[in-house]
């Protein structure tokens, strides 16, 4: 059975928000740093880290998608990751960043994240 059409919108919605960060944190991480990131001290490499492993990520939900693979494993894989990078930031409130935007958008990536698992396996069972 095809994962539902909610699930593969949800996964390729997601996938596209960690490309798009992922590739601005690898791509120019200076200035990722001062819009996004603003934990001190700036680090360069650690951005390249961070935006190789949110395109990593992305595509992990994009590909499959696009390939009319399964998403359920790469659904729940981005799920515990993005899951404990909201639990860092809440942790990490006090380092500096944008826990007033940051958070509640990285909670929403979970959301949809977990909606999209939900109707996957819904689906599965009917």
């Amino acid at each position: 059975m095809r994962d539902p059409l909610a699930t593969r919108v949800l996964a390729v919605a997601v996938g596209a928000f960690y490309v798009v960060f992922g590739v601005w944190a690898f791509v120019a991480p200076l200035n990722f740093f001062s819009t996004i990131a603003t934990f001190a001290p700036a680090n360069v490499h650690l951005f390249h880290d961070l935006g190789a492993f949110q395109i990593g990520f992305g595509l992990a939900l994009i590909l499959p998608v696009m390939l009319r693979a399964p998403v359920r494993v790469p659904l729940l894989a981005v799920l515990v990751a993005s899951t404990l990078h909201v639990i860092s930031h809440i942790e990490d409130i006090r380092l500096g960043g944008n826990p007033t935007t940051a958070i509640p958008a990285l909670a929403l990536v979970c959301a949809a994240l977990a909606v999209a698992l939900a109707l996957d396996v819904r689906a599965q069972r009917a």
